[in-house]
């Protein structure tokens, strides 16, 4: 039987910023930005929208009434959760109107837990075919303004049915896991930004990803011929290039050239979004399904990572009709407005974050059909439009 995804779908808010608007005002040089870290533009977050929202509205956009019939569980997988206690996806359940008999929870562990979501969610469909599970990637990825890593931010969701017979990728049995304890990246609860050692993720990064590969390839017997694509978790799209040639060194064949082919256009949205923390590995995936060269039939192989750290490696094999159950992730992107650094900025200070008091939001800018209104008595506010 295959299990794998059935539909995806992408949201992030629709406004950002030119990356290099904001090199010029810190006083770097663009180039930097554009090739040294690869991204060019950054999803700016007003305080109305955080992970539920956005959750909700990349949800929204592949249920429908027959697939919300065999619904039986939501899974949200983020770092930037709202609450200690209660998960994100009750909150997302709420907004959808789902039936209350849907099992609702949140996985954490850095970037990783988007993958993880989907491998528990294959359980759960293998052990009862006739339903799915809702799996949900979402995050708001905060360093602070004016610091190394405020190039790396970004905000989005994507949303990913998980069933049998699915239309988009059948996930094969075999994956690697691999987990060490470093502490290349973390967030205390104490704190709203992230703490990191770059140079050192990269490298833990890059080690995982030639571990994971390589253990796979003695268990599968498989090689890089055999993929038509590899797919990286993108915190930066330059990462995804590093982890690639580490393993490709000095190759030109035809297989080193398709696979570098492929990496670009897998960089396509993440240019243009930023960092997704969960959601990045399987933005690059709507990315290389929509800009890659890619047919039916084809072999993926995915590499998800989270620091602290987790790191894994699957494939999967991509559906005859997957093209039609994407969402249109250029059209999102091109309804999107420009706002100016001083702007960004203001929004960026605007944040709910971890403040107790009660606050109303201005919800009138906001077209986004879910929207955080604001916190009463220590409880968030969300609206539906």
């Amino acid at each position: 039987m295959k299990i794998g995804i059935d539909k995806m779908a992408f949201a992030s808010t629709d406004q950002y910023i030119e990356l290099t608007e904001l090199a010029e005002k810190r006083g770097v040089d663009p180039n930097k930005y554009t090739i040294g870290i690869g991204q060019d533009r950054q999803a700016v977050v007003p305080p109305t929208q955080d992970i539920v929202t956005l959750g909700a509205q990349a949800a929204q956009k592949l249920l429908t009434p027959e697939n919300v019939r065999g619904l039986s569980t939501i899974i949200v997988a983020t770092e930037s959760g709202i609450d200690n206690s209660k998960a994100s996806a009750i909150y997302v359940k709420h907004l959808l109107g789902l039936d209350d008999y849907v099992r609702t929870i949140e996985l954490k562990e850095a970037c990783y837990s988007g993958t993880a979501a989907i491998q528990f969610a294959r359980g759960l469909v293998a052990l009862n075919p006739q339903e799915s599970v809702l799996v949900i990637a979402a995050d708001i990825a905060r360093y602070g303004l004016n610091t190394s890593g405020e190039v790396t931010q970004g905000a989005g969701a994507v949303a990913m049915l998980i069933s049998a017979n699915p239309h988009v990728l059948a996930i094969e049995a075999t994956s690697v896991s691999y987990s060490r304890d470093v502490m290349d990246f973390w967030r205390p609860l104490y704190a709203t930004e992230a703490l990191v050692d770059g140079k050192y993720s990269t490298n833990v990064y890059i080690d995982f990803f030639k571990n994971t590969l390589t253990r796979y390839q003695q268990r599968t017997g498989r090689q890089l011929a055999d993929f038509a694509g590899i797919v990286f978790h993108l915190p930066f799209t330059k990462m995804g290039k590093k982890a690639l040639e580490a393993v490709l060194q000095d190759r030109t064949d035809d297989v080193a050239n398709r696979l570098r082919e492929q990496l670009t256009a897998s960089q396509v949205y993440c240019r243009q979004v930023g960092n997704l923390y969960t959601g990045s590995l399987y933005l690059g995936l709507m990315s290389l399904l929509q800009n890659g060269q890619i047919k039916p039939g084809d072999r993926l192989g995915l590499f998800s990572y989270g620091s602290g750290a987790e790191g894994e490696f699957y494939s999967g094999i991509v559906q005859s009709d997957f093209a039609k159950n994407l969402s249109d992730v250029d059209h999102d992107l091109a309804e999107r407005h420009q706002v100016s650094v001083p702007e960004y900025e203001r929004l960026f200070n605007s944040q709910l974050g971890m403040q107790a008091a009660d606050i109303q939001f201005d919800t009138q800018a906001d077209n986004a059909p879910f929207v955080l209104a604001g916190q009463k008595n220590h409880q968030r506010i969300y609206q539906r439009r």
